[in-house]
């Protein structure tokens, strides 16, 4: 787990802008870090998630729009979907913690005798409301957006999913932004760049799978992870003398500098594997018998 430098300028910033609510600067303290708590939680519910279903989550980068699980799940719809779905999973837990805690203060009366307490756990209520809410609209490359995605995923494959999420996600941007603007908080602007960039990013990459999608494949092989057979062509580059060639027609060694490669990348779904592996059963060449 990682903190971002910027978290700590930002730190600064929101605890010396918030004195106003609390009585005692402890308060400030204690709703910031508790804010990042939750994010944390959040994140750590895709990382375990992702590691459940055989995929690979070993970071995890706290920063001012909040935070970053690296999750590498399976390709495959399932496996996605849950890696994703069990981040929001975690705000819907602690729902009703903090509901729970808030009817007791206001039963108590907490406003009146213990006023910084009170609207601690009020605060804290709408930060757990807001993030599960925010996360939840789908719009990519939220989580709400990589749910849509997912369940996408199941009757139009891989490409065409994010395509049409991508898609969704401008349309709903689109929506927010003359919200954005009305509001003209600079916090948002920052989110709706960092939003925008990652559907850019994410609608080339669905534009990308699609070309690679609809290459000829070759037969005998199959990636281990997802099943699918690489493209025939000179797809894979050598990282030595920066030529193209085909991996699977001269076993993973460079025709143009005789380089060998240990491990092979899978271009549908990103993984390495030593071209051994990707042999189907009947199909093993005398060379790797």
């Amino acid at each position: 787990m990682f903190l971002h430098w910027s978290w700590f300028l930002v730190a600064l910033y929101q605890l010396n802008d918030s004195t106003h609510k609390y009585g005692s600067f402890a308060w400030n303290l204690a709703e910031y870090m508790t804010l990042f708590l939750i994010v944390l939680m959040h994140e750590f519910g895709h990382a375990l998630a992702c590691r459940q279903v055989g995929g690979h989550a070993d970071q995890i980068v706290l920063w001012p729009l909040g935070g970053v699980a690296y999750v590498a799940p399976p390709q495959r719809p399932g496996a996605m979907l849950w890696s994703i779905a069990a981040g929001p999973l975690v705000n819907v837990a602690l729902f009703p913690v903090f509901s729970v805690a808030l009817l007791l203060a206001q039963w108590a009366g907490w406003g009146g005798t213990m006023p910084d307490l009170y609207t601690f756990i009020l605060v804290i209520w709408f930060i757990n409301t807001g993030l599960l809410v925010f996360n939840l609209l789908p719009i990519y490359p939220l989580d709400g957006g990589q749910i849509l995605r997912s369940l996408l995923w199941f009757p139009f494959g891989r490409a065409r999913s994010l395509m049409i999420a991508t898609i969704v996600g401008f349309l709903g941007m689109a929506a927010l932004i003359p919200l954005i603007i009305k509001e003209n908080f600079g916090w948002y602007y920052i989110l709706a760049a960092f939003v925008l960039l990652n559907l850019w990013q994410g609608f080339n990459q669905a534009r990308t799978l699609a070309r690679v999608a609809r290459l000829p494949r070759r037969a005998g092989f199959a990636c281990p992870n997802c099943k699918t057979s690489p493209p025939i062509g000179d797809f894979w580059g050598c990282g030595k003398c920066r030529k193209a060639f085909d991996t699977f027609l001269t076993q993973a060694v460079c025709p143009h500098c005789r380089t060998q490669y240990s491990a092979t990348v899978c271009l549908d779904c990103g993984s390495l594997h030593p071209i051994a592996d990707w042999v189907l059963p009947n199909a093993v060449p005398p060379e790797l018998r």
